[in-house]
């Protein structure tokens, strides 16, 4: 009973960091492993058992596959496919919903939204629509994909995984596939036809990023003085000297002006600058730089993008090189040649000083660089474009059928029964670097390396809930009533619990947590693991109510201008239709 009490209050403060969210979540799902191991909870020889699980090796596999699907242009093109639907609102939204669905049944949740966020704000842009009412609907849409198959969603891969160590054998690729699309297309039909309806309208799709930041309000010029101290150096120093607060947009210099100016060009007397920078900060730098005060330029004639330069919304994902950095120590413009123009967080300017600023994941920043340069920067930084009128064209080839065909061998594998998941997917992740279509390079940075330690970590502490008896005290009071209460009840309970755990704390942690309860009500029940198990996995992805359940839902938060509350707008009754769909659906294929 004690040892029961003791993982019961690490799990609730896991639970209770998890839900505050000023913690990142693998740094709390290793505080809860280590607080076991110390108790006694988790024998200190298995407390990284859980890294060598076979569901942590499938996914960091299916994520790395993913990344070279994302890669191979098989959604290039989907905008024009999608063209016919912009006269019917509810129709565009179905479309491009239900295109998301089919790619995150194959590849990692926010891979396909990856995709599919550019292909749904062009779209918004090209009808006048505002990109609330279709960014919301593709995230959503990555999430119900996912439930089709074993690798749409880690949840799924957990759930296998579990069943395997209890039964013997392992959900196949498509067990998950009946259910999951009774429940798809249920979902798919609400929103398409009323969810989205339910959404606020924010932000105007036809806004350029200059017009959506306002930035005009913030360009100035200045003239360097024959005095000033920074005649003969860097364009950084005044960068350092105004501490990160002002970005150098253009430089001219007799007649000859250049946009983005490399941070190593020296300053020579006389120089015009356009300076994007708030007014305490031009007033804070005049002075001690030697700057003589020009004025406000004509918008006409001051242009912030070029041939050659390019000014591009991104979102900051999570786990991204700008997450809990400001941009002074990140070295934006010294070390990848970007500047940064505005920040908005929540749809809405950021208006303190720009060097101050932490950034969080979620966050929508305006980028001005290199147009050529901007891909690879982008990538290596981990921040998402939301657009891609700026960037180059020419990284847009043929359809690569290369990586396409090495997934379709692990499929087959799979299906065949000749190859566990793990193993699969592994050599699929083997042949794609060797017939050089990811560095291995590429393939470590694949990995949401926050992820895998957040699994890693709970699997320990999720067996210790089976062995500490914690499982068997949780279902006990509902086991009590089994008499009173018909079995898909007892169902639905567990359902309408994991999807409230999901929304505030990891899918892939709830379905840790939760299936061992599953196999407790199953076994007290004296009924099948089989149906108890869906309803956990299905419930770990449905993560409708908060932006802070599942990084889809985060990434979509800024580009939307969502509030945290608009989240359940849409996603309560969505929530419902789960719940009275999915549960009858599972006791017909799955029955006790």
């Amino acid at each position: 009973m004690t040892q029961q009490l003791m993982l019961l209050s690490i799990l609730a403060a896991a639970l209770a960091l998890f839900a505050w969210g000023r913690l990142r979540y693998d740094l709390v799902a290793l505080g809860a492993l280590m607080a076991s191991v110390l108790l006694g909870l988790v024998p200190g020889e298995e407390a990284f058992s859980g890294f060598g699980h076979p569901a942590v090796i499938t996914v960091a596999a299916i994520l790395i596959v993913s990344r070279s699907l994302e890669r191979s242009g098989v959604v290039d093109g989907m905008g024009r496919m999608l063209r016919p639907s912009r006269g019917y609102p509810a129709l565009q939204v179905a479309a491009l919903t239900g295109v998301t669905m089919a790619l995150s049944a194959f590849m990692n949740n926010v891979g396909a939204l990856a995709l599919m966020l550019p292909v749904a704000i062009n779209a918004a842009n090209a009808s006048n629509r505002s990109p609330s009412e279709l960014l919301m609907p593709i995230s959503f849409g990555s999430l119900l994909g996912g439930m089709m198959t074993l690798i749409g969603t880690p949840p799924n891969i957990i759930i296998s995984s579990i069943r395997a160590q209890q039964v013997g054998s392992p959900f196949g690729l498509f067990d998950f596939t009946p259910v999951g699309i009774i429940v798809a297309v249920v979902g798919l039909t609400y929103i398409g036809f009323l969810g989205w309806r339910l959404l606020p309208l924010r932000a105007t799709g036809q806004d350029s990023g200059s017009e959506r930041f306002k930035i005009q309000d913030y360009i100035t010029e200045v003239r360097l003085t024959e005095g000033s101290d920074l005649v003969g150096k860097r364009l950084v120093e005044l960068e350092t000297l105004a501490q990160s607060d002002l970005a150098v947009v253009a430089l001219e210099r007799r007649k000859d002006r250049m946009l983005a100016p490399s941070p190593y060009l020296r300053l020579q007397a006389g120089d015009l600058l356009v300076l994007e920078t708030d007014p305490a900060t031009l007033k804070r730098v005049l002075e001690p730089a030697g700057l003589d005060l020009v004025g406000a330029p004509e918008p006409e004639n001051s242009p912030l993008r070029s041939e050659r330069v390019g000014l591009v919304e991104v979102v900051v994902t999570p786990g991204s090189r700008f997450e809990g950095r400001t941009v002074r120590n990140l070295r934006l413009h010294t070390a990848y040649g970007l500047n940064l123009l505005g920040v908005s967080r929540n749809g809405e300017r950021v208006t303190s000083r720009l060097g101050q600023v932490r950034f969080q994941a979620g966050d929508v920043l305006l980028l001005q660089g290199e147009s050529d340069a901007m891909p690879s920067t982008f990538a290596l930084l981990g921040v998402l474009p939301l657009a891609e009128r700026d960037l180059p064209q020419a990284r847009r080839g043929k359809l690569d059928w290369k990586p396409l065909a090495v997934f379709g061998l692990a499929v087959a594998a799979l299906l065949s029964g000749l190859l566990p998941p793990q193993i699969a997917f592994v050599l699929a992740v083997m042949g794609l670097i060797l017939i050089g279509n990811i560095t291995l390079r590429e393939a470590y940075e694949a990995i949401d390396w926050p992820i895998i330690v957040l699994l890693g970590a709970m699997i320990p502490v999720g067996m210790a809930m089976e062995t500490s008896g914690a499982a068997e005290a949780i279902t006990a009071p509902l086991l009590a009533m089994q008499e009173s209460l018909p079995a898909w009840i007892i169902l639905a309970v567990l359902m309408v619990v994991t999807m409230l755990l999901t929304d505030i704390m990891n899918n892939a942690a709830t379905a840790v947590l939760m299936a061992p309860i599953g196999l407790a009500l199953a076994a007290g029940l004296g009924a099948s693991p089989d149906p108890f198990l869906m309803t956990v996995a299905v419930g770990a992805s449905s993560t409708f109510l908060t932006p802070i359940g599942h990084q889809s839902n985060l990434l979509v938060m800024g580009p939307g201008g969502y509030k945290f509350g608009d989240y359940w707008r849409m996603g309560l009754i969505l929530d419902l239709l789960l719940l009275v769909t999915a549960v009858p659906a599972i006791l017909f294929i799955w029955p006790l």
